[in-house]
């Protein structure tokens, strides 16, 4: 396959996540994973908790961020400047298109339904997306043990002090790190 056809292929692969997914970068992780890990099968499913967890730390809206590192692997650079831009574009086009919509019919009883429905479907989709992340980590007492810190942290502690989330990250990594060379140490001896 040609590199300008694979190019294309990935504008237009995540042209259609950006444009169907609604609610943000992390309902669109399990329509992401589908395309790339089934219907292309660019890269594998384990891939794709990677691709999540670096861009869910680094700075960026995961869905721009997963979609550049994964076009980055696909046809690189420009191969993440045809998915980043394929994701953006839509969101673009129909946030202009609803800011005038909202504008004019916000009032309206069967707007304001519409959006309690994708609200809801929405928070289905993030659900189904932990559901699958969960399956796929290893699940030992450290994996356990850093879910319940980021649950505390990000949804207790974040309530009451203003905690940016990407310092949750970084301690969940040290945490990990800490525990792994603590585990390693101990199976040498």
């Amino acid at each position: 396959m040609s590199n300008l056809k694979k190019l294309w292929q990935l504008f237009i692969t995540f042209f259609k996540i950006g444009a169907f997914t609604f609610g943000g970068g992390y309902a669109m992780i399990p329509l992401i994973q589908h395309e790339v890990t089934e219907n292309h099968k660019w890269i594998t499913e384990e891939d794709v908790l990677d691709v999540v967890a670096i861009a869910e730390s680094t700075p960026g809206p995961i869905a721009v961020n997963s979609a550049t590192f994964i076009g980055f692997r696909i046809c690189g650079v420009l191969g993440s400047i045809a998915a980043t831009l394929g994701v953006v574009i839509p969101s673009f086009l129909i946030m202009l298109v609803i800011f005038f919509v909202l504008d004019r019919f916000q009032d309206l009883k069967p707007v304001q339904y519409a959006f309690m429905g994708i609200r809801a479907c929405v928070l289905a989709l993030v659900i189904k997306a932990l559901i699958s992340m969960y399956k796929k980590c290893e699940k030992n007492w450290v994996s356990y043990t850093v879910i319940a810190f980021s649950i505390i942290t990000s949804v207790v502690v974040t309530r009451f002090i203003p905690i940016n989330t990407f310092y949750i990250i970084i301690a969940s990594a040290v945490f990990g790190l800490i525990t792994y060379s603590i585990l390693r140490r101990g199976l040498k001896k």
